[in-house]
Parts: C-alpha cells; structure tokens; sequence
C-alpha cells in the first residue's frame, strides 16, 4: 500500500494558542518544538512514502521548513485535522492507498502504534484508530485532569468485535475506585482513512455529539460509518498528548525518561 501522513497543526487553538511552536526539553537538554517532534515521530514510520506538514499559519510553516519538512498550506476554515487531512489529499498529485493522521500536538506516538494501524487497513476497513490499556499513571492523569476541570486525554469504547461505540473526553466507563480500576482504554490520536472515507466526511457536517465533545472522529459515528478501534501495546512507553500547559512537564518527563534527544 501506498501510505501518506499528514501531521495537522494550527495556530488558533482555543485550549493553548500557538501550540505547536511550544518547545520542548528532551533528554540531552535540546529544545524541540512540538510540531518538530511530531515530525520526528512520523519520520520513524516505516513503509511511509511521504510526510507532510498542513497548517493554515505561515509561522508553523516556517518552523516546518526549517527543519526539513514538506508543508501543504491549508484554509483557515478547516475546523478540525480531518478537514485539513481532506485539504491536503486534494492537493497531492498521486492517490495514495491510505491517508494517516499523525496529530501536531502527540510527539510521544511510537512508530509501532503507526504500522499497526496501517496493517489494520485491509479490504473493507475505511477508518481505524489505535487505542492503549490506560496503565495506573496515564489513568491517574485522567482522573486528575477531569477533578481540576481541564479537559485532557480522550477515552475509547468498544463492542467486542473492536468497533467503536463512543469517545469521550470524559473517563469512561465510570471509574469509581482507583485501587480497582475497570479496563479505561484511552484513544491515541492518530487516524488511518482511505481517500474515499476521508472525502465524504469533508462533506458531512458537523454533528451535535461532535461540537459538543470536541472530537472529530465523532462525524463518522454519527453519519453511521464504522470505526475500527486497533488495541496496541506501549511496551514501557507511556503515551500523552500536549493538551494544555500542564503537559508540557509530563512529555517532558517522558522524553528525558526514554532518552529521547
């Protein structure tokens, strides 16, 4: 198959304006923007023919440049990655067999989750998406994120089949008590569509569910198209998201952990 990730960014976050020129401190005390380090996580994909940086702000396109990135120009009115990633399919010359949504704001994503995602599309599956067995520490961040009223990581749940019911950026199922936790899985962001699911939902818009969670996988849900939810392994790796300042720290901590540089 012939595969392409688009690493979505934009300036204009609600959450944390100018997030992906936030830098970040890794293992060797070498400062790397967040958008920057993303990139690297996608260049450490393997069976990826092209990487490509789409963003609608001449700042982050200048950042990209700098450090060796392709960059497609985007509209500003992309209200999400998804419409970014159907932006920037329009624009490439040659269709590839599977578009990847590598997020701008998840620099700890391993390559593993990446190709376990792409081998999940086979005949059949128009959309899949990882998910990881929340361990005690990313739980706790949850639990504690929702208590001090930040909306952080999101959570995944699941028919037996691994179809997706809902995602939530509410902990579900219900955790009620820490020391006897239920089975949390949380939704890693990265998303694997063909061109032809990734065109329709560019052409479906935006749902009540979808608005109000703040979650643009939930267009797929609810104009009936199926998700495939991909269970994988963080062998040791502890996954996060850069959703608000307070994750500057957690990544951080991680990067030094896991030596990355």
């Amino acid at each position: 198959m012939s595969v392409v990730v688009f690493i979505p960014a934009r300036y204009a976050s609600t959450r944390y304006p100018g997030k992906p020129l936030v830098e970040l401190t890794g293992a060797t005390g070498e400062k790397k923007s967040l958008i920057q380090r993303a990139w690297e996580a996608a260049q450490a994909v393997s069976g990826v023919d092209r990487v490509y940086v789409l963003t609608d702000d001449n700042r982050i396109a200048e950042a990209a440049q700098g450090f060796g990135a392709e960059v497609l120009m985007t509209s500003s009115e992309a209200r999400n990655g998804t419409e970014r990633c159907a932006e920037g399919l329009a624009q490439l010359d040659e269709t590839p067999d599977v578009v990847v949504n590598l997020q701008g704001d998840a620099p700890l994503t391993p390559h593993w989750f990446v190709e376990a995602l792409v081998e999940a599309m086979t005949p059949g599956v128009e959309m899949a998406t990882p998910v990881l067995k929340c361990d005690r520490e990313t739980l706790a961040n949850f639990i504690a994120d929702r208590h001090a009223g930040r909306v952080g990581g999101t959570t995944a749940v699941m028919r037996a089949d691994r179809m997706a019911l809902y995602f939530s950026k509410e902990v579900l199922p219900y955790v009620g008590n820490l020391e006897t936790p239920p089975e949390v899985w949380h939704h890693v962001g990265v998303y694997a569509y063909t061109p032809a699911a990734l065109r329709a939902y560019a052409g479906w818009a935006e749902g009540p569910i979808e608005r109000a969670e703040g979650l643009e996988q939930l267009r797929f849900l609810e104009n009936g198209a199926s998700i495939t939810c991909v269970p994988v392994e963080a062998r040791g790796r502890v996954f996060w998201e850069l959703n608000n300042p307070v994750d500057v720290a957690r990544i951080e901590e991680v990067l030094k952990r896991e030596g990355i540089a």
